[in-house]
């Protein structure tokens, strides 16, 4: 930024907004811009919402499922790894959506979806 008196400041610095989705290997994607309305802030709420979504529709689906004594052991063994899934997909967006909220301390909060990720791999 240029001041009247032709003097420059660094420019705001700007808070790296998780995204929805993990790299190719697995680790978490930022996204850091000062253009919440870009191209790519646009997809990343598109796919929130549809995360979002999609984690509400398989917990209707799964609720009658796991109710019943009767259900398949696949049945709820399957609907068990969506619901696991769809949590995931719902911590990371929490997360990202927490991260992004004025005030917030990212110190003091837990990286839930890193923790996750590291119990899968051991």
């Amino acid at each position: 930024m240029e001041h009247a008196d032709g003097t420059h400041s660094p420019a705001p610095a700007c808070t790296p907004r998780l995204l929805p989705w993990p790299s190719p290997d697995g680790k978490p994607c930022y996204l850091v811009t000062d253009d919440n309305g870009s191209h790519l802030s646009r997809l990343a709420d598109d796919l929130e919402a549809a995360q979002l979504a999609t984690a509400a529709e398989v917990l209707d689906l799964a609720r009658p499922l796991l109710d019943s004594r009767s259900s398949p052991y696949t049945e709820v063994r399957n609907v068990g790894l969506w619901l696991a899934a769809c949590l995931t997909d719902t911590l990371r967006v929490a997360e990202s959506r927490g991260l992004r909220l004025p005030g917030w301390d990212a110190e003091g909060a837990v990286d839930v979806v890193g923790e996750q990720e590291r119990e899968a791999e051991r």
